[in-house]
């Protein structure tokens, strides 16, 4: 399996394969944003937006969070994170629309944004691997671990991609 780092992610990704190939990628000059969006498995898993294609990112009251999906963007990539006993990160999706008021309530200030699957992780990485690696210190998910949407940064993107790539 190839590693995948945020060097290649900052360019325009057509398709899954294409992340996870060793093909020479184009020099690009647009910058990537990471996140990490957390998801009961029970309620809606990594899965689910595999079988669907993509989704309504939806059902984030948090003003942090909200503050975060505010400055989201169309094209950013996204760990998806699955919560409750298995705590650890399963896949990667990538941001379709800027965020928008959930259609769905009477509230502008609760948004939704759109994102579609790029590909299961080769291996979920664990909480507990993250705790245990020195490289994740000052990590918001672990600094904030209550938080559903938790900037990445591409240090840490990178090992985590090295941690799923092991």
């Amino acid at each position: 399996m190839v590693a995948i780092t945020a060097q290649e992610f900052e360019l325009q990704m057509p398709d899954a394969s294409e992340l996870l190939s060793d093909e020479p990628k184009m020099e690009s000059s647009l910058t990537m944003t990471y996140w990490l969006l957390k998801t009961e498995p029970h309620v809606y898993s990594y899965h689910d937006l595999d079988r669907d294609g993509s989704t309504v990112w939806d059902g984030v009251a948090n003003n942090l969070a909200l503050k975060h999906i505010r400055t989201i963007g169309e094209g950013d990539l996204a760990l998806i994170y699955h919560t409750g006993e298995e705590r650890r990160a399963v896949g990667i999706g990538k941001v379709i629309s800027a965020p928008y008021p959930d259609p769905k309530l009477n509230d502008p200030k609760l948004l939704v944004f759109d994102i579609a699957k790029v590909a299961p992780l080769p291996r979920s990485v664990s909480l507990a691997e993250i705790k245990a690696h020195p490289g994740f210190a000052g990590f918001d998910l672990i600094r904030n671990s209550r938080l559903s949407v938790v900037p990445v940064s591409s240090a840490h993107w990178n090992l985590i991609m090295e941690l799923a790539n092991a």
